[in-house]
């Protein structure tokens, strides 16, 4: 068997055929030319799509957090007729643990709306 140069040892992960340290390349870079990429900005349609996208997830988060904060609180709550045949899990869905829970994940719901709308950028 004939021993290439180009070809590095596999247990060298980033060995190429150069022989100083500052010439290393990882294989990916060795076999691919480097060459600029151009970036294609989107189109307009594609930046209205994804703009609207997030403001329908910001306003699904928000509205659904302020649900999960006002509604536990509220008599209808645990006068649920889906409720009544079963007193047990009445007891509990009417507890304040479970209460402050639902409590919980809508502030949590809240934020992450929020936060998807601070961090988005427009490529």
């Amino acid at each position: 068997m004939i021993s290439d140069p180009k070809i590095s040892d596999p247990n060298l992960p980033f060995a190429s055929d150069a022989t100083r340290v500052g010439e290393l390349q990882s294989p990916a870079e060795a076999s691919v030319p480097a060459v600029p990429v151009s970036r294609r900005s989107p189109s307009t349609a594609r930046l209205w799509l994804r703009r609207v996208g997030v403001l329908l997830f910001v306003f699904l988060c928000a509205t659904l957090g302020v649900m999960l904060m006002i509604l536990p609180w509220r008599p209808e709550w645990s006068d649920n007729p889906l409720l009544l045949p079963y007193p047990t899990l009445r007891a509990i869905v009417a507890s304040g643990f479970a209460r402050g829970v639902s409590t919980g994940l809508g502030v949590l719901n809240v934020w992450i709306g929020f936060w998807e709308a601070i961090q988005y950028q427009e490529e």
